[in-house]
C-alpha cells in the first residue's frame, strides 16, 4: 500500500514539471479547426466515458459529418448557435495533456466581424496552428490569421494543410501550398513555420502518422506540439518587476509582491525602482515555500530590500543598467474591442501590468485592412479594426517594445463609463515631444474664440515665445 502511494506521488510530481504549451486555432470557415482538436483529444485517448457518449449522442442528432460518423468539432462548438450553423462563434478553451506536455488549446473562430475574439485566445498563445483547406490553398483569411498571429507575437505557427483525403494525398497540392504559405510568412517575419499534410476527419498524421502519405517525411502534428522548444520564447534577460502589492504583515518585514514579468533575479543583486530611480539591493525572495536564492519569469514573489525605499503598487524593479522605456508618449498597434467606434476626444484608462493611469487616443497614423494588409487613411477605428496611433498618458508609464517583451509591452484601454475594455495595444517605441504630429498639439482656435483677424499678429508673437520655451501650441485661423 505504501508502495503505490509512493508510486502515485511520484506520478504527481512528475506531471507537476510537465511544460505547458498554450496555442490557438485559426482559420477559414469550415477548415476543420474544432475537428481538428477534437481529433486530437480523441486519438489520445483524453475524453472521459461521459463525454464520448454525449459525443456520439450529439452527432447522431446534431453532426455534421454524415451518418453514422462521430462530429468532432461537437466536443468544442458547444454554443447552440454554433451547433445549428456549423461554425465557431466564441473561443472554446480545451485542456489536455500527455506524458509529455500539458496543453491549453484556444480554438478561435474564423470569420472577420470575430476578430476580437481570436486576439483574446491568442495573447497567451505561444504556438498558432493555422488550417488550410487543401482544395482552396492560401486565401484571404489565410493572410488575415497569420498578419493577426504575426501582430501577436507569436512565434511559432503549424501549418495544418486540412482535407488532404479530397485532394487524393497529393503531394504537388501540399508542396504548392506550402510555398505560396512560407513566400507570406517571411514577409511577415515569421521564422519558425512546420507544416503538416493531414485530415482531420479521418485522422491521417494527426495524432499517428498516415501510410497515405508515404512522402511526407516529418512528424505526427501531435509529436510536433509535444516537443517543439518554447523555453526560448520567454525573455530571461531583461528584469522587469512590476510591484503589485506592498506586504507590511509587521513591524519586521516590509515586501514587495508579484510576479516577475520578465529576466532572472538573485539575492544581492542590485535593483532600481521607477520612478524614483533610487537603488538598493536584494536582501530575500520569498514564497509561500520558502526562501530563494534567485527567482524568473513567470514566478510570482516577495523581494524585500536592504534598503527602505518608497515604492508602491503600479511602480516597477528593475536593473540599474538595464532601464525600460520611461514616459508618458507611445506609438502603438491598436486592435478596438468596443461595440461602440472609437472617440478621439474621449480620456480612456490605460492598464499595463499594475499601472493604471488615464490616456488619450492624440492621432491615428494608419489603419490597417486586415485582409491585404495595406495601410489606410486614419479615421477612427471601429469594431475590429486594427492600425497605428500616437498614446499619451496622464503619468509616467514604465514599458518595453511588444516584439522585445510581450508582458512589459502591452495594454488595454477602459472606457471610464461603461467599463468595457475598448482595445489592446502592442507598443512599438516611445515618442519623443519633437516626434508628435502637429494633430497632437493644443489648438487655439480663433475665430471659434471670437478673436478678430487684426489681433491675429499679436497672438501668433505670443506663441512663438512660448515656443522658445519649449511650449508647442497650435494656431487655427
Amino acid at each position: 500500500m505504501e508502495e503505490k502511494q509512493l508510486n502515485i506521488k511520484a506520478y504527481l510530481d512528475a506531471d507537476e514539471q510537465k511544460s505547458l504549451l498554450r496555442l490557438l486555432t485559426a482559420g477559414s470557415v469550415d477548415d476543420g479547426k474544432s475537428t481538428l482538436i477534437g481529433r486530437l483529444l480523441f486519438d489520445s485517448k483524453k475524453l472521459y466515458e461521459d463525454q464520448l457518449q454525449a459525443l456520439q449522442r450529439d452527432s447522431m442528432r446534431l453532426g455534421n459529418a454524415g451518418a453514422g460518423e462521430i462530429d468532432y468539432a461537437l466536443l468544442l462548438d458547444g454554443l447552440k448557435a454554433e451547433r445549428e450553423e456549423g461554425i465557431t462563434i466564441d473561443v472554446a478553451y480545451r485542456y489536455f495533456s500527455t506524458n509529455q506536455r500539458k496543453f491549453i488549446i484556444a480554438d478561435t473562430p474564423g470569420h472577420e466581424q470575430y476578430t476580437r475574439n481570436m486576439i483574446t485566445g491568442g495573447s497567451t498563445a505561444n504556438l498558432a496552428i493555422i488550417l488550410i483547406d487543401a482544395r482552396n490553398g492560401v486565401i484571404t483569411q489565410t493572410r488575415r490569421h497569420t498578419f493577426l498571429v504575426s501582430l501577436l507575437g507569436i512565434k511559432h505557427i503549424a501549418l495544418a494543410i486540412n482535407k488532404m483525403d479530397l485532394v487524393d494525398f497529393s503531394q504537388e497540392v501540399f508542396d504548392k501550398i506550402k510555398d505560396d504559405y512560407l513566400a507570406l510568412t517571411s514577409k511577415l517575419g515569421i521564422e519558425d513555420v512546420t507544416c503538416f499534410p493531414i485530415s482531420a476527419k479521418e485522422g491521417d498524421n494527426v495524432v499517428e502518422k498516415s501510410q497515405r502519405t508515404p512522402w511526407y517525411e516529418g512528424t505526427s502534428l501531435l509529436e510536433y506540439l509535444e516537443t517543439v522548444p518554447i523555453d526560448q520564447d520567454r525573455n530571461m534577460k531583461n528584469f522587469r518587476f512590476p510591484v503589485q502589492y506592498v506586504l507590511r504583515p509587521d513591524l519586521d518585514f516590509r515586501g514587495f509582491c508579484g510576479k516577475v514579468a520578465s529576466g532572472v533575479i538573485r539575492k544581492g543583486d542590485e535593483i532600481m525602482a521607477l520612478p524614483s530611480r533610487k537603488t538598493s539591493h536584494v536582501k530575500s525572495i520569498v514564497t509561500y515555500d520558502g526562501e530563494l536564492d534567485y527567482a524568473f519569469c513567470p514566478q510570482s514573489i516577495t523581494i524585500t530590500l536592504e534598503d527602505e525605499i518608497d515604492i508602491s503598487r503600479g511602480e516597477m524593479l528593475v536593473r540599474p543598467d538595464d532601464l525600460p522605456f520611461v514616459g508618458r508618449h507611445l506609438q502603438s498597434k491598436l486592435v478596438w474591442m468596443d461595440e461602440e467606434p472609437m472617440n478621439l476626444h474621449k480620456q480612456f484608462f490605460l492598464k499595463a501590468g499594475t499601472n493604471t493611469t488615464r490616456a488619450t487616443i492624440n492621432a491615428i497614423d494608419y489603419r490597417i485592412d486586415v485582409n491585404t494588409m495595406e495601410h489606410l487613411e486614419g479615421k477612427a477605428f471601429k469594431l475590429n479594426e486594427i492600425g497605428q496611433v500616437q498614446i499619451t498618458t496622464a503619468k509616467t508609464l514604465f514599458f518595453d517594445a511588444y516584439k522585445q517583451n510581450k508582458a512589459t509591452g502591452a495594454f488595454i484601454l477602459i472606457d471610464p463609463i461603461t467599463n468595457n475594455t475598448c482595445a489592446v495595444g502592442m507598443i512599438e517605441k516611445p515618442l519623443a515631444e519633437a516626434e508628435l504630429t502637429a494633430d497632437d498639439l493644443p489648438t487655439l482656435d480663433l475665430p471659434r474664440l471670437g478673436i478678430l483677424p487684426e489681433h491675429y499678429e499679436a497672438i501668433e508673437i505670443a506663441v512663438k515665445e512660448l515656443s522658445r520655451q519649449g511650449i508647442e501650441v497650435k494656431i487655427k485661423k
